[in-house]
């Protein structure tokens, strides 16, 4: 009986692997990119459970966030552990803000450095800051910089389509000056 045990159960956990890797997995709908995702979503987040749940994400309203980057207009596309807008006009980018609340700096500028990225120390409204470009990317820039209060901010501003800034950091910079000014 042993004997039968030992060669049953084998048998049949791989007739049991056999059959679900042969039945597969699908997801119905059709893949779009995330440009035209986020175009079809409004952004808001029922929030009415979580006090103060997306506050960092309304520190800057859209309007100084399109001005910022050199659009006419910013829409937010999501709410969460990041914030993200897209700014149409004259210039187009996807702008994405974190805060990471216990965050540390010299782990996001080894994180960066680790990734390939190119890391340049400055400092924004006297706080200490550095920014990362992705040298795959020249287009696209990010800044780090110090919460005045604890962990770290990072804003990444990505062109969408045509021609990168003469300075792709100078949008992400204006940001975080903002941010760090109280959005004045």
């Amino acid at each position: 009986m042993r004997r039968v045990r030992r060669v049953v159960v084998p048998l049949l956990v791989a007739l049991a692997v056999l059959v679900g890797a042969l039945s597969g997995c699908t997801v119905d709908g059709q893949a779009v990119s995330s440009e035209q995702a986020n175009a079809d979503q409004p952004g808001n987040v029922d929030t009415d459970r979580f006090d103060k749940l997306t506050l960092e994400c309304q520190v800057l309203s859209t309007a100084q966030i399109a001005k910022a980057v050199g659009g006419t207009s910013a829409r937010g596309t999501f709410n969460g552990a990041i914030c993200r807008w897209i700014v149409d006009g004259p210039v187009a980018a996807n702008v994405t803000f974190n805060w990471f609340e216990w965050g540390d700096f010299n782990v996001e500028k080894d994180t960066a450095k680790r990734l390939g990225y190119t890391t340049e120390n400055v400092r924004i409204v006297s706080q200490a800051a550095f920014t990362q470009r992705d040298p795959k990317r020249p287009g696209v820039c990010g800044v780090t910089s110090r919460a005045p209060t604890r962990g770290v901010y990072t804003f990444w501003v990505e062109p969408i389509g045509g021609a990168a800034a003469a300075d792709p950091c100078a949008a992400p910079t204006k940001l975080m000056e903002l941010l760090l000014n109280g959005g004045q």
